[in-house]
């Protein structure tokens, strides 16, 4: 039964919803993003099984750019079609890129951030606990099998040991291929195919040019080609840009590139964000709209073009089982991302104490995330403001 005008539009008021309120609220990087998605997506609205949003952050995490927007892009196409994939986009986006704004803005005219140490201790715990949810409901459903088991331990011991997480999910899906042609010799190798024409791209070095003038095209391809070809963390992403923005062109100062960084990550939704701060400085609003627009477009891009193709990849019993490689070894990376965060995060007994509690609700009594998160800001506040004293 193809849904009615009425449910159409409905549909894309829930994504748009949904997407703006975690543009909001979204702290602590990829993997908290996603995290959270999963509980709105599919623990509490029900819009994918776990399998299918399992599927999607394969995806997602073999193409180039930033994988918790591409996900927010993926589900909003899942849920209300092409609209939806705009919107699922732009709303996670938007809310991220108007606070950096802002913050840019304070930052030219007072020469320094707003302080946000307070909002952070409180908040980083209770995010801790929402990747642990996830993985826990989520890793119950990929880890079909005792081999499944076996190489997601071995993808979380590649990533503790610094392998490139690309590299980690290529050799786990390549591993788990081998394993169904060695017990399914007649499966055809043709059924990768269409894998491998989207897991062709690959990081291209960052351009090196002379040390030129600013100009609001030559950064809007700039970022285009980041957002194009850029895989991994954002550490990468602070590799691509000292290269040009402060090596090549001297566009920026060290310092100035590491507060636009330090702004992507203390502030809610995508760390690209941090091109909005940028252009902002180096050209005010229009240049951070261009440099917003052209670091996120290929995403969308990348996810218009793949969407349609994964159901049909579950389908192939090679792709398959790269698939399931691939969903393994995905959330193995996130094990270890949250155990790096959970060091720098769990720093005293309140904040242990802080994260086991929310771990506790989120599991047992399904509590809603974005209460926690507020909840932990607010206590992370009135910790900052009692030690700061009158």
């Amino acid at each position: 039964m193809r849904p009615t005008l009425f449910t159409k539009i409905a549909n894309l008021f829930d994504v748009a919803g949904l997407f703006l309120r975690l543009g909001l609220t979204a702290f602590g990087g990829p993997a908290a993003h996603i995290a959270l998605m999963e509980q709105e997506a599919v623990v509490r609205r029900g819009w994918l099984s776990r399998e299918e949003f399992l599927d999607l952050l394969g995806v997602v995490n073999l193409l180039p750019g930033p994988n918790s927007t591409e996900m927010a892009i993926f589900i909003g196409y899942r849920r209300a079609g092409w609209m939806g994939l705009l919107l699922g986009g732009v709303c996670f986006i938007l809310p991220a890129a108007l606070i950096v704004s802002v913050i840019a803005w304070v930052y030219l005219k007072f020469g320094k951030m707003p302080e946000m140490q307070g909002l952070l201790y409180g908040i980083k715990p209770v995010i801790i606990a929402v990747v642990v949810q996830a993985l826990w409901n989520l890793g119950r459903t990929a880890v079909k099998t005792k081999m499944l088991a076996i190489v997601g331990v071995g993808a979380a011991a590649l990533s503790y040991l610094g392998v490139n997480p690309l590299l980690v999910l290529l050799l786990i899906g390549v591993l788990m291929m081998a394993v169904k042609v060695a017990s399914q010799p007649k499966v055809a190798a043709t059924c990768l195919t269409p894998l491998l024409g989207m897991t062709s791209a690959a990081p291209l070095a960052a351009a090196t040019g002379a040390a030129m003038p600013f100009s609001l095209w030559a950064m809007g391809l700039f970022f285009l080609k980041v957002g194009s070809v850029m895989f991994g963390s954002g550490y990468v992403l602070l590799a691509f840009l000292r290269a040009d923005l402060v090596e090549h062109w001297h566009w920026l100062t060290e310092n100035q590139l590491l507060d636009a960084v330090s702004v992507g990550q203390f502030t809610p939704g995508p760390l690209f964000t941090t091109a909005t701060f940028i252009g902002y400085i180096l050209g005010g609003p229009k240049a951070a709209f261009l440099a917003t627009v052209a670091i996120f477009l290929p995403s969308f891009v990348f996810v218009a073009v793949s969407g349609p193709l994964v159901p049909r990849l579950r389908k192939s019993p090679l792709a398959g089982a790269f698939l399931d490689g691939a969903n393994v070894a995905s959330l193995a990376l996130m094990a270890v991302v949250t155990w790096q965060l959970g060091r720098a995060a769990l720093v005293d007994w309140l904040t242990i104490t802080l994260a086991v509690a929310a771990t506790v609700w989120l599991l047992r009594y399904r509590v809603n995330s974005t209460w926690l998160i507020l909840g932990g800001a607010a206590l992370g506040l009135a910790r900052f403001v009692f030690q700061a004293g009158p």
